[in-house]
C-alpha cells in the first residue's frame, strides 16, 4: 500500500505535448494498480538502448512515473575444492573432492596440465558422506586443437563429496592437480525465446562467418544456441559486435564458447550447442565467427537465443488505455525519483498485459533522418589527390559503400587520404571494418630457374600493385609430401637492382589421410610489386603439383550521410594526407542501427601522373638512376675537359 501512496503523489500530470516521439504502443489496463510490464522486443528497437526515452501516459494525455527493472544473473561464485584426491584404478582415475560450500553446486572444473585428450566421466555423489548415488554418465571433457571442455555439470544440491571416475579403457590416464566447484543460482532469472534468423553466411579459409539478425536492438542476450544435424564435431565460437573505435567501425569480440557434439568410451553422443553470453546488443545484428580450421564447415540448420525481460513497473490509478511512447533519440531520462522502491517492487510479477503493436504517434513532427549529422564538413582543396571515383547513391538517407581493388591498392595503408567531395566541400564518413575477406585469383604460371633444378617456382600475377592481401591458398593434388614454401617479391632498390623482399614462410605436410588438401600461408607484409613468386625445394622428390591460386583481403567500408540522392566522388591518392576528424563517430550507434543505401562505384579517374620516387617500384628506377647518372658523367667530362689545358697553350 505504501509503494501505491508513494506512485500515486509522484504521479502528477506532467502534460506535455510528445511531438517528438515518433512511436506509440497502446495498452488497455483493465483495473487500477501497480503493473509490472514486460516490455516487449519491438518496445526495446524503437527506444534507445538505456530506455531514457520511454514515456508512459495515461488516458488523459498526463505522465505517469515508472520504474525499469532489469533482471540479470548474479555474480558467479567459484571456489577451489576444499578436499581434493586423486586415486587410480584398473580402468579408471578417480577424483574424490569437497566443495566446500554452503550452498547448492551446479558444476566442477577439472585442472590437468594434459594438453590432448578427450575422455568420459561417470559422476557420483553424497548428501551426507555416507550413501552415494550416480548423478550422471558419459559427460566428456576434452582438450584438442586448442579447444577445451573440463567442465561437468550436477544437479543443483548441497552435497558433502562428489566422485568423478574418469575412464581410462582406450586412452592412457592423465594427471589432474585440482578442481574448482560453481555455486548454482539462488533465484533463477527469467528468459525468453528471440527468433534469429541467419542473414549472411560467408566462408573464409578455415572459418565460417554468420551474421545473425535478432529482429531487435538493444535486447539482453542471455545465450545462442546453434543446431547443426553434424554427428561429431568441436568448434571454437566466437561473437562479436560492430562498436566505433579509433574514428572506424570495427567487430568487437563479445564473447567466446566452444559446442560440441562428442562420443567418448561408446557412450550416447554428448552435446553442448549453446554459447552464453550475457550482453545487453545495442544493434540489430550479430556476429558469429566458427572456427574451422582444417575440417569441414558445419551445416548450420538454425540459430536461437535466449533474452532477459525488462520490466517497467508504474502505478494504473484507474482502468483505462494507456500509452508507450518511444523512439525520441535526444530525449533525457525522466527524473521520477523512484530508485528507493526498486527493492520493495523486486518480488512483483509480472503483468500478463501485453502492449499494442507500434503505430505512428498522430503528435509526431518528422525531423530530418540523424540531423546530428551534417551533410557536408570543410571545404577542401583537392589539388594533391592523384585519384577520383564517382559515387552513384540510389536514395537519400544513411549510404554503404565498399571499397573496390583500384582503392585499396592506391590509398594509403591506413585510408587516411580518402575523401568524399560534393560541390567542394568534404561529406563526413566513418571507416567501418568487418571480420568479412574477399578472394582474388591470381594469374599463375610456372617459372623455374634452369640453375636451381631441385626446386620449384611459381609466378603469382595480381591485378594490381601494393593490395592488401593478408593470406594466400592454394591446393595440393599429390597426395604425400612435406615442403617448406616461401613467397616473396622482387623490388627494385635506389639504384635500381633488385632484391629478394619476403612476404612469408610456412611448412607444409601433406599425407593421404588427411582430408584437406588446402595450404595456407600468411602475409607478414603487404606486397608492394603486382608480381609474386612461390617457391620451395623438392630435395630428391619429384615436384608437387599444386592448384587453386588464391588470395584474400579484408573487406573496407565507408558509412556516410547523404541528404540526396545527388552524386559526389571519391578522392584517394595523396602520400601527405593525414586522417580527417569528423564528429560522425560521435552518433556511429545510430549510424550502424539506421537503414543502409548500397552506393556503387564508378569507374577510376586519375587526376595527376605519379612522382619518380613512386614509380620506382612499378621497374622503371633502373632506368632513371642509370639515365640520371650518364648525365652527370657526361656533365663531369665536360666539367674536366675545360679545365685540362689544351696542348697549344701548354
Amino acid at each position: 500500500m505504501a509503494t501505491a501512496l508513494l506512485l500515486a503523489s509522484l504521479a502528477s500530470a506532467f502534460a506535455a505535448p510528445f511531438t517528438e516521439w515518433p512511436s506509440r504502443q497502446e495498452l488497455s489496463v483493465p483495473a487500477s494498480g501497480v503493473i509490472k510490464l514486460n516490455l516487449p522486443a519491438a518496445t526495446l528497437d524503437a527506444a534507445q538502448p538505456s530506455l531514457a526515452d520511454l514515456r508512459i501516459v495515461d488516458g488523459a494525455g498526463s505522465e505517469v512515473p515508472y520504474l525499469i527493472e532489469r533482471p540479470a544473473p548474479a555474480a558467479k561464485i567459484v571456489r577451489q575444492a576444499r578436499a581434493f584426491r586423486v586415486t587410480l584404478e584398473n580402468d579408471a582415475t578417480v577424483v574424490t573432492l569437497e566443495p566446500g560450500l554452503s550452498q547448492p553446486i551446479e558444476a566442477v572444473t577439472l585442472q590437468t596440465p594434459a594438453s590432448s585428450f578427450i575422455k568420459a566421466v561417470e559422476i557420483e555423489a553424497t548428501p551426507d558422506g555416507r550413501s552415494w548415488r550416480t548423478l550422471a554418465t558419459g559427460q566428456p571433457i576434452f582438450r584438442r586443437s586448442g579447444l577445451a571442455q573440463l567442465e561437468v555439470p550436477v544437479p543443483a544440491q548441497r552435497w558433502a563429496a562428489l566422485r568423478l571416475r574418469i575412464l581410462d579403457r582406450r586412452t592412457e590416464a592423465i594427471p589432474f592437480t585440482g578442481a574448482f566447484v560453481h555455486a548454482a543460482e539462488p533465484d533463477p532469472v527469467p528468459e525468453e525465446s528471440v527468433p534469429v534468423t541467419i542473414s549472411e553466411r560467408v566462408e573464409n579459409p578455415g572459418q565460417t562467418r554468420l551474421t545473425l539478425h535478432l529482429g531487435a536492438a538493444n535486447l539482453s542476450v542471455a545465450s545462442l544456441r546453434f543446431d547443426t544435424p553434424d554427428p561429431l564435431f568441436t568448434r571454437k565460437i566466437t561473437l562479436a559486435v560492430k562498436q566505433i573505435s579509433e574514428s572506424a567501425i570495427r567487430e568487437q569480440t563479445v564473447a567466446e564458447g566452444v559446442i560440441y557434439r562428442v562420443e567418448v568410451d561408446g557412450a550416447p553422443a554428448a552435446a553442448n550447442l549453446s554459447v552464453p553470453l550475457e550482453k545487453q546488443i545495442l544493434a540489430r545484428e550479430l556476429v558469429v565467427l566458427i572456427q574451422n580450421d582444417d575440417s569441414p564447415p558445419l551445416q548450420i540448420s538454425g540459430v536461437s537465443a535466449k533474452r532477459r525481460p525488462t520490466y517497467a513497473l508504474f502505478l494504473a490509478q484507474q482502468p483505462g488505455t494507456f500509452a508507450l511512447l518511444t523512439g525520441h533519440p535526444r530525449a533525457n531520462a525522466p527524473r521520477y525519483d523512484l530508485s528507493a522502491l526498486g527493492a520493495s517492487l523486486k518480488g512483483l510479477a509480472a503483468s500478463s498485459l501485453k502492449p499494442g503493436a507500434i503505430t505512428a504517434n498522430p503528435l509526431f513532427r518528422a525531423p530530418e533522418v540523424l540531423p546530428e549529422i551534417e551533410g557536408s564538413g570543410a571545404a577542401l582543396d583537392v589539388a594533391a589527390w592523384k585519384f577520383r571515383k564517382p559515387l552513384a547513391l540510389s536514395r537519400a538517407g544513411v549510404q554503404q559503400i565498399e571499397l573496390d581493388l583500384d582503392v585499396l591498392a592506391r590509398a594509403q595503408p591506413d585510408f587516411r587520404d580518402l575523401r568524399l567531395v560534393r560541390d567542394g566541400r568534404q561529406a563526413p564518413y566513418v571507416l567501418e571494418h568487418p571480420f568479412i575477406t574477399r578472394t582474388l585469383t591470381p594469374q599463375v604460371t610456372l617459372a623455374n630457374d634452369p640453375k636451381k633444378p631441385r626446386e620449384t617456382r611459381w609466378s603469382i600475377k595480381l591485378p594490381q600493385r601494393r593490395l592488401p592481401v593478408n593470406q594466400f591458398v592454394c591446393e595440393a593434388a599429390t597426395p604425400l609430401f612435406q615442403r617448406e614454401l616461401d613467397l616473396y617479391e622482387m623490388v627494385p632498390d635506389d639504384r635500381g637492382n633488385e632484391y629478394r623482399r619476403h612476404l612469408g614462410h610456412a611448412s607444409w605436410t601433406q599425407t593421404p589421410d588427411r582430408k584437406s588438401k588446402r595450404f595456407t600461408l600468411r602475409l607478414s607484409v603487404t606486397p608492394e610489386t603486382d608480381t609474386l613468386f612461390l617457391v620451395t625445394d623438392n630435395g630428391d622428390n619429384p615436384p608437387i603439383d599444386l592448384a587453386q591460386f588464391q588470395f584474400y583481403h579484408p573487406v573496407t567500408r565507408l558509412l556516410f550521410k547523404s541528404a540526396a540522392a545527388t552524386p559526389l566522388d571519391l578522392y584517394y591518392g595523396n602520400r601527405e594526407s593525414s586522417a580527417p576528424r569528423y564528429d560522425l563517430s560521435l552518433v556511429a550507434p545510430q549510424l550502424l542501427s539506421a537503414d543502409k543505401n548500397p552506393a556503387k562505384l564508378g569507374a577510376e579517374e586519375q587526376l595527376k601522373e605519379s612522382s619518380w620516387a613512386e614509380r620506382q617500384v612499378a621497374g622503371k628506377s633502373g632506368v632513371l638512376f642509370w639515365g640520371i647518372l650518364g648525365v652527370v658523367v657526361i656533365a663531369l667530362l665536360v666539367i674536366i675537359t675545360r679545365l685540362v689545358p689544351k696542348a697549344g697553350n701548354a
